[in-house]
């Protein structure tokens, strides 16, 4: 049976912070932040933005109705839990109108939780064929003001429907998965912001792919050569590279050499505009290799890395279908583009601020207008949201 996915969408804020504004402001050289960490812009949440509303936009741009009839699984992966027990899929699963006779479910593992629901949901498929499964990925990372990881903040949300016989891509049963119990990158329930321990992290990382990389060599018997492009988790773009340049084999010839960089380079042109967003990262990488790179074709075969601190890792592959580009769009860096540009101090007061509720658990929220789902307040401790009509 051919499982894979059908359609693919993207949500993010509608603030943007741009990186050369903030290394003025912190007195850093921009060239740290273009050159060192090759990002550009990070994309900023008020505090109406959340997981919930991200996710929900993602879904909503690519959900039919017949999709919606026919979805019985939505698993979203997150570091970024709004509740210790309600499940975020279970918010946008009835802020969507999805069928109610659908099972929904949250997935943690940092940022390898998303490839964790997408084997699940692989799973389902191969029980039920006819079903539909929605996969999203929604992450607000913050690390707080001054602090080391502060340019490699971000938001967004990718959402994936999963079925049988897909429009985009196809899964290769050929996952290779690693785990290895280390403490990289964690945020204990009582803290808001993680803590990271920046150069194990990035060891870790680059660790976890050269091994599993070997393993899934071995495993599967494909090298680089059977490969169109590389997607990695990016947490940063530079740190991806890196990946890259760790396992490009020197045998290598020079003509693979250049397509795997030049689409490499097609893939990290969406996270450079809206920085890190965790479990999605390593997806949005994807969506934008696809919609991109103009030397992809049917049968392409792509190779993706994931990886969450902790840590979890997985190596795996999918495979392009014909006529993948139509399920695409060519518009997205113009959307991006029309982003509210913020000043350092706006951004520090938006992407920062808190709820204050008053003695009943209760607060009323504003400044929506423009979102396509909205955190409109909370009342006696449940959060309230709502679809945000917009002038025709």
């Amino acid at each position: 049976m051919i499982i894979g996915i059908d359609k693919i969408g993207f949500a993010t804020s509608n603030y943007v912070l741009k990186l050369k504004d903030l290394a003025q402001a912190r007195q850093t050289d921009p060239d740290k932040l273009s050159k060192g960490l090759l990002l550009k812009e990070l994309s900023i949440a008020p505090v109406t933005e959340d997981i919930i509303t991200l996710g929900a936009s993602a879904a909503e741009s690519i959900l039919s109705q017949e999709d919606k009839d026919q979805i019985d699984m939505v698993i979203v992966a997150t570091e970024s839990a709004i509740d210790q027990s309600k499940a975020a899929s279970v918010f946008i699963h009835g802020l969507l109108g999805i069928q109610p006779f659908a099972r929904s479910f949250e997935i943690k593992e940092a940022c390898y939780g998303a490839t964790a629901a997408l084997d699940y949901a692989r799973l389902h498929l191969e029980k039920r064929p006819d079903s539909k499964v929605l996969v999203i990925a929604s992450d607000i990372a913050k690390y707080g003001i001054g602090t080391p990881g502060e340019p490699t903040q971000g938001a967004g949300s990718i959402a994936m429907l999963v079925t049988a016989n897909p429009r985009i891509l196809t899964f290769n049963d050929d996952n290779v998965a690693q785990t290895r119990d280390v403490m990289d990158f964690w945020r204990p329930n009582y803290s808001s912001t993680p803590f990271v321990n920046g150069l194990y992290s990035t060891q870790q990382y680059l660790d976890c792919l050269k091994t599993s990389w070997t393993e899934y060599q071995k495993r599967s018997g494909l090298s680089l050569k059977d490969f169109a492009a590389v997607n990695f988790h990016l947490p940063y773009p530079k740190l991806a590279l890196k990946g890259l340049k760790q396992i490009m084999d020197k045998s290598l010839e020079p003509a693979k050499r250049e397509e795997l960089t030049q689409n490499f380079n097609q893939s990290i042109i969406y996270s450079q505009k809206v920085g890190n967003i965790y479990t999605g990262s390593l997806y949005l990488g994807l969506l934008s290799l696809l919609e991109n790179s103009p030397q992809l074709k049917a049968g392409d075969r792509i190779a993706l890395f994931s990886y969450g601190s902790g840590a979890v890792s997985e190596i795996f592959s999918m495979n392009l279908v014909e006529n993948f580009r139509q399920e695409l769009k060519t518009n997205r860096l113009e959307e991006l583009d029309q982003r509210e540009s913020l000043s350092v101090a706006d951004y520090e007061r938006i992407f920062f601020e808190e709820i204050q509720l008053d003695e009943t658990g209760s607060a009323s929220l504003a400044g929506y207008d423009q979102q396509n789902f909205a955190l409109t307040g909370v009342n006696q401790h449940q959060r309230q949201y709502s679809k945000v009509k917009k002038e025709a």
